[in-house]
């Protein structure tokens, strides 16, 4: 019997989060409990009906107490036996994929549906122009196993690392160096700057996924504060419990 184009693809990873849970015997009211999403949602992410942003993963790899890695690079053949890795494919129209945001970076992580990738392909918008910025947001230079390619879209492109001088990168440059070493992209102009990323090694993208979701949920944790800080300064308009109307003196006139 032939193989369909899902299974030459393996399993998604809604599957092998439902495959883990129920190896652990632990029901959907369960992982609801330990990660704080609706018994709804999680159904639908076992079920590819809903999208599998990457802070749900950071949660469920949490309560399943597995890393990330065992849910973006489990191995195909491991779940289902006897389905072949060889012929997988995606394609990822213009706009899709899983969007990490911090204050600098806008990250895109593409193929995120395919398994036991090799590589970790990323388009990456920059914000920070300081080195300082960037420190401020992940107190160092970002470091992970394997190596890296990095092509500039768009703009110019500062890049720092922790044993080169800084060089600058154009339009159409591109590098490759060992992800081991400790690096930072800085927005070089004034204009939009691109990059496309590809990024290899056992583990690069849950080390990637830790440090980058991690700046993300502090980003909108300290966003949240702020708008809760500014609603509470903020006071309704209109007359209010013990408000006075305006009022209007009659002064007689003289004849």
């Amino acid at each position: 019997m032939n193989a369909t184009a899902h299974d030459d693809a393996g399993p998604t990873p809604g599957e092998v989060i439902r495959t883990l849970r129920k190896r652990r015997e632990m029901t959907l009211s369960d992982v609801s409990q330990r990660t704080g999403l609706a018994v709804s949602t999680i159904s639908k992410l076992e079920k590819g009906q809903a999208s599998l942003s990457y802070d749900k993963l950071v949660l469920l790899a949490k309560a399943l107490e597995v890393d990330i890695s065992e849910l973006l690079e489990a191995s195909p053949a491991a779940a289902l036996p006897g389905v072949a890795l060889s012929g997988r494919r995606i394609v990822h129209r213009a706009g899709e994929g899983q969007v990490v945001e911090t204050a600098s970076y806008r990250q895109t992580y593409l193929a995120t549906e395919l398994l036991n990738k090799k590589l970790v392909p990323i388009i990456a918008e920059l914000r920070a122009r300081t080195l300082d910025e960037f420190l401020a947001e992940f107190g160092g230079l970002i470091r992970h196993s394997g190596e890296e390619f990095v092509y500039v879209l768009d703009g110019e492109v500062e890049f720092h690392t922790d044993l080169y001088a800084p060089v600058r990168l154009k339009q159409g440059d591109s590098m490759y160096f060992d992800s081991t070493m400790g690096h930072a992209y800085l927005k070089g102009s004034n204009a939009t700057c691109r990059v496309m990323a590809i990024c290899s090694g056992r583990g690069a993208a849950d080390q990637m996924l830790e440090t980058f979701v991690g700046a993300s949920v502090r980003q909108s944790a300290v966003a949240r504060a702020t708008v809760a800080a500014q609603a509470a300064t903020v006071k309704p308009a209109g007359k209010g419990k013990g408000a006075t109307a305006p009022t209007t003196r009659k002064t007689k006139g003289t004849r």
